[in-house]
């Protein structure tokens, strides 16, 4: 592998009348061939304008990026075209073109003034319609095809393009699940496959941090942070840059999980690893209710409990089993009834006890 960009304390940022605004400053990073980058951050941490600045759609306010060993400014648009390819979250003004001549219009940095492609061009798009899973669309005009379908035609554009280098602003923005995830599979491949660069702002945080070879974390009081997803999950930063109120970072996995405040408790029995019992207390969390066991429980709660086994899910009042289904909605439904009716009775015996001390 070899260095393809470098930035060398970088400031990005915008000349307006009253003067210079700077987004990001004193940014030193590199990305390398062969690998896929992930550019992460919160709404307005300077991600798309990092981006622009990077495909010579802006100049840097300071500091410099070289890109395969020669400065950003000294190249020409036509040898630029030759070394970078763009993908823009924004491509709703293609309209009456076909899909296979959008497609197409990533060989005209080889095409020559009039823009008559070869047989050679002809091919490498049909490669890159197949390559994306778009030659179904080849024949469709951009402005019938869904945001996904037009993101999908931009992408196989750039690949097209033939670069050594793709840049990409939110790709996977108006994809689908599983889309989301055949498409970052796909650029990761592509990437080790013919051993382009490949760089990408995102905001699907867990799937950047399960696919990516590296991820660039910026934040405007942080800064920019670079490494492999594991070892920024090692040193904490995925936690110092993301974590809030509400979620926890999990650093074996690499993944967010939401944290729910619970103002009940309930028994849950049975087998904790079943996936059924798993489940069972997920959904109790999500609604407010913290699963615990029966040496946990005070005397407010040992009148309602839950037994979950293989058939089903078992709700038991002091004792005696009520209702018996195989539907988890259907206990649900019934528990918060149950505990409230006999933490009343409990009280209510409470209050009338206290009476006659």
């Amino acid at each position: 592998m070899s260095i393809s960009i470098e930035l060398k304390n970088l400031t990005t940022g915008y000349v307006t009348k009253k003067g210079k605004k700077t987004i990001a400053s004193g940014l030193n990073a590199t990305l390398e061939s062969g690998e896929m980058t992930c550019l992460l951050g919160p709404n307005g941490s300077g991600k798309s304008t990092l981006l622009r600045t990077l495909a010579a759609f802006q100049p840097a306010l300071s500091g410099s990026v070289e890109v395969m060993g020669r400065e950003l400014k000294k190249y020409t648009n036509k040898e630029l075209a030759q070394v970078v390819s763009v993908v823009l979250t924004d491509n709703s003004d293609i309209k009456n073109m076909r899909a296979e001549e959008v497609v197409a219009m990533g060989r005209s940095p080889y095409t020559g003034f009039w823009g008559k492609l070869r047989e050679k061009d002809k091919t490498v798009v049909r490669k890159c319609l197949n390559w994306v899973g778009i030659e179904d669309l080849a024949d469709r005009k951009m402005q019938t095809l869904s945001d996904g379908e037009r993101q999908k035609v931009m992408i196989a554009k750039a690949i097209a393009q033939e670069t050594p280098i793709i840049l990409l602003d939110e790709p996977t923005a108006y994809l689908d699940y599983p889309s989301k995830i055949s498409m970052m599979l796909l650029l990761h491949r592509l990437a080790k496959a013919l051993k382009k660069t490949v760089f990408m702002s995102t905001h699907d945080l867990e799937h950047a941090l399960q696919v990516a070879d590296q991820v660039w974390l910026l934040d405007k009081e942080l800064g920019l942070t670079t490494g492999l997803p594991e070892d920024l999950s090692l040193d904490g930063s995925i936690e110092r840059y993301f974590s809030k109120d509400g979620m926890q970072f999990d650093r074996e996995s690499c993944t967010f999980s939401i944290t729910h405040e619970t103002a009940r408790e309930l028994i849950v029995e049975g087998n904790p690893d079943t996936l059924a019992y798993q489940l069972c207390c997920k959904a109790l969390v999500r609604n407010g209710i913290r699963p615990i066991t029966r040496s946990e429980a005070s005397d407010m709660c040992k009148d309602v409990s839950v037994k979950v086994d293989n058939e089903a899910f078992h709700l038991l009042e002091k004792g005696e089993e009520s209702l018996c289904v195989k539907n988890m909605g259907q206990i649900l439904r019934a528990i918060v009834p149950a505990i409230t009716k006999h933490q009343i009775s409990a009280i209510r015996e409470a209050a009338d006890m206290n009476q006659y001390e």
